[in-house]
């Protein structure tokens, strides 16, 4: 028990999985420790701060732009018997401060503009930019989720988005036509969800260039608005509400998963690369290591894990955040499932998150951090925030981030080891690389890390008492061999001296006549004699 205490990084005291800020939510550490909720409104507070100085930016470059205007103008109404030469070099000047003032404005654009896929404009001149230059602002600093569908404009230059043009999977397609069914029995609300998904669809179409947080943003503030119309509309019915957006969520998810999934805009792919690789490095960590509160050997609690490692792993395959969720959710209910019956007792949260962390290195999910990540930015947030979900998701959270962080201490290891096995140049399982075979401990020794492992020790087991056993067949054969000679040698001498003590002696007998012996010739009749008879 005193070793067990010993171990540090293992155990997280529950009032660390809530939100830094006190609010009793569930925080995550993709969002510094807060819930969605003061997550979002640090976010907007923070962007509302940046818009606001850019916006000064704005006015202060619009305003030198007026007043090179000004003197453009001021220059071209003097005399024109002024000497050209001292026009050239105000010209010169004012023409790398008007090159200046652009590469600004374009660079601002950039950051703040929906979207930078259009076709190259002709730079416009001072003029022209005098009189759409507040216009542009105005735009350019328009919240990308508040720009609504292009206008007469750019009608022209418009193209069909992707997700119109390209051909809808099957899941795609099954997806929609439960959404309209479901939508059916709404009614009249039902088809203002639809117009209202659909409309945010073609929106985020359109907005591929957005960054990650960009993206949530934009999802985030369509639930709440719409969450906050039916909200209205079913007059406080939170349970109707909620389900309704559970399958929004399916809709529109399904329908963004391979735009918003993984964007290239960020480093979610880099940091999967690196987990894994991580994990791979740790497949020498143990159970007792871990202090995991589980036997493999029960095949009952076996199960439990194998189906854990599953639902971990499938999580990957899903497209919709709730469902992805619920992978995990089921994952944590098969690993209490095998504490609970390895202990005979209900299991605590001390020993879930060891197991936790023991079935993540097994697993080696595929894209953890893209899918972590992806469940973070797009959810519904009152699942991240509350319930059995939201704990089992912040419970891997913590998981993945003692993974990083795992060191020698961790485990109540020698810093040299620890490197030498990080390194693979040794094993705990086999510290000597040049021993033949596995050494096998007795039942007090060493566990293997998996039950892969354990079985094959299990053999070696077997197999080195099937040797023993072969020994001792070969040394009873052998004894058998000598005894057979021996028995044969035995039997070859009695027989012989009983022929020389008995020697074998043949009479033959004497001949004679059939009836000799018979006593009672006399009384037989003479023996007919042949008669000849003349013809």
């Amino acid at each position: 028990m005193s070793q067990r205490k010993e171990r540090r990084g293992i155990h997280v005291d529950q009032s660390e999985l809530h939100c830094n800020k006190g609010c009793g939510y569930y925080g995550n550490a993709a969002w510094q420790g807060l819930c969605s909720k003061c997550w979002r409104e640090d976010y907007q507070r923070a962007r509302q701060k940046q818009i606001q100085e850019d916006w000064a930016l704005a006015e202060k470059l619009q305003r030198e732009e007026e007043v090179a205007y000004a003197s453009i103008q001021g220059a071209q109404s003097q005399p024109l018997s002024q000497p050209q030469a001292s026009l050239a070099p105000f010209s010169k000047f004012e023409e790398k401060k008007t090159n200046e003032k652009t590469r600004k404005v374009t660079t601002v654009k950039k950051f703040f503009s929906p979207s930078s896929r259009t076709a190259p404009k002709k730079a416009p001149t001072v003029g022209e930019e005098k009189l759409t230059g507040l216009r542009d602002w105005r735009g350019m600093f328009t919240p990308p989720w508040e720009m609504g569908s292009p206008t007469e404009e750019n009608q022209e230059g418009k193209t069909p988005s992707p997700s119109i043009s390209r051909q809808s999977s099957i899941e795609t397609d099954r997806v929609s036509r439960d959404f309209l069914d479901f939508l059916k029995t709404l009614h009249k609300p039902g088809r203002e969800v639809h117009k209202q998904s659909r409309a945010f669809i073609e929106i985020m179409a359109n907005k591929k260039d957005l960054s990650a947080d960009e993206l949530s943003e934009c999802v985030q503030d369509f639930y709440q608005n719409l969450s906050d119309r039916l909200m209205t509309h079913f007059k406080g019915s939170s349970e109707r509400v909620e389900r309704v957006m559970d399958e929004v969520e399916k809709y529109i998810m399904t329908r963004l998963y391979k735009s918003v999934f993984c964007p290239e805009t960020t480093d979610d792919e880099e940091k999967d690369l690196a987990t894994q690789n991580r994990i791979r490095a740790l497949h020498w960590v143990d159970i007792q290591m871990l202090c995991v509160p589980v036997d493999e050997e029960i095949p009952e609690v076996s199960d439990n894990v194998v189906k854990a490692i599953t639902d971990v792993i499938e999580m990957d395959s899903k497209r919709v955040p709730r469902d992805k969720l619920a992978c995990i959710t089921r994952c944590s209910k098969h690993i209490f499932s095998a504490i609970k019956i390895t202990k005979s007792e209900p299991a605590s949260a001390d020993d879930f998150l060891p197991t936790l962390i023991y079935i993540v290195l097994k697993a080696n999910p595929p894209r953890l951090q893209s899918n972590i990540q992806y469940i973070t930015r797009f959810c519904n947030p009152s699942r991240l925030m509350t319930g059995e979900d939201g704990y089992y998701f912040t419970n891997l959270c913590c998981a993945v981030a003692f993974i990083e962080k795992l060191d020698a201490q961790s485990l109540n290891l020698d810093p040299e080891d620890f490197e030498r096995y990080m390194s693979g140049q040794a094993s705990p399982c086999r510290p000597e690389a040049d021993s033949g075979w596995p050494q096998v401990d007795p039942p007090t020794g060493s566990a293997t890390s998996s039950p892969a492992l354990s079985q094959v020790y299990q053999n070696l087991d077997l197999l080195s008492g099937l040797g023993s056993r072969q020994d001792r067949v070969l040394e009873g054969v052998q004894s058998l061999q000598r005894d057979l000679i021996t028995w044969q040698e035995t039997v070859e001498r009695e027989v012989q001296e009983i022929l020389e003590k008995y020697p074998l002696e043949i009479r033959l007998p004497t001949p004679s006549a059939i009836d000799s012996d018979n006593v009672e010739n006399d009384r037989l009749p003479p023996p007919l004699t042949p008669q000849v008879f003349a013809g």
